[in-house]
């Protein structure tokens, strides 16, 4: 399996002179193609600000990150936007659909972006919302549409353009029970079907037992990673709550 991500003593540091705070502590770790990796820690552990490293909205202090065989740390401003537009797709906690544009248009506004012709972005968008099952509402307005659904639209905009990797943060997060498992299904058929590189930041150890691996952070550093391997969801799960006890976190990050 080739590696999709490759982070290399990630540093970060936010403040200066004599008020700096070290958020990400030489953090190293690989993501191979086809991987659906997860991100847990206790809050201010780090995840999110390496989520936000990798999706480069943040610029790290030393280190190296590698998407796709390219070195994003050392990218210019114009490089980082057309890497953001061709090789990432991004999935939010609050969906970040625009309110006067349809399920169709959400989903085809990134291929729009890239000069795809028309006919193929009829195409690639009603095959992804085959996919996805959200064929019935490609014409509705996201003021018309469930949490569940939004958040389906918004993993249909990420994968359509064929990324390196999807980052997902907090997926689930503004999600109730159900809608919560039908996004992780349709992740993971994504994950299984469309071989989708998939890094997810989450507290939820329910939402990471979707994953193959879970990459757990404490004090900006790596703490320890868990397979999945042969193990039923359920299973994963139970291992998932003994390390995220063992890390010592609240109970929003077991719940």
């Amino acid at each position: 399996m080739s590696d999709i991500l490759t982070v290399t003593n990630l540093e970060k540091y936010f403040g200066s002179k004599g008020n700096v705070t070290k958020a990400l502590d030489g953090i190293s770790f690989s993501v191979g193609k086809g991987e659906f990796t997860g991100i847990m820690g206790p809050s201010g552990s780090g995840k999110s600000t390496l989520l936000n490293c990798i999706a480069t909205i943040d610029t790290v202090t030393s280190g190296q990150i590698v998407v796709g065989g390219e070195h994003i740390t050392t990218m210019k401003s114009q490089q980082l936007a057309e890497f953001r537009r061709d090789k990432l797709g991004f999935i939010f906690q609050d969906f970040n659909l625009l309110d006067t544009l349809t399920a169709f248009e959400n989903i085809a506004l990134s291929l729009s972006i890239q000069n795809r012709p028309p006919r193929q972005i009829k195409t690639l968008v009603q095959e992804i919302a085959r996919q996805l099952n959200i064929t019935q509402e490609l014409y509705r307005y996201p003021y018309q549409m469930s949490g569940g659904q939004k958040q389906r639209v918004a993993a249909a905009r990420a994968i359509v353009t064929d990324p390196h990797l999807i980052l997902a943060d907090e997926p689930t997060g503004a999600l109730d029970s159900k809608s919560a498992r039908m996004l992780l299904d349709a992740l993971t058929a994504m994950n299984r079907d469309l071989e989708a590189t998939i890094l997810m930041v989450t507290h939820d150890a329910f939402t990471a037992s979707y994953c193959h691996r879970i990459l757990f952070i404490k004090d900006g550093r790596l703490f320890t990673e868990l397979q999945r391997g042969a193990d039923s969801r359920k299973q994963f799960f139970d291992r998932i709550i003994d390390v995220v006890t063992l890390l010592g976190g609240d109970d929003a990050d077991v719940i």
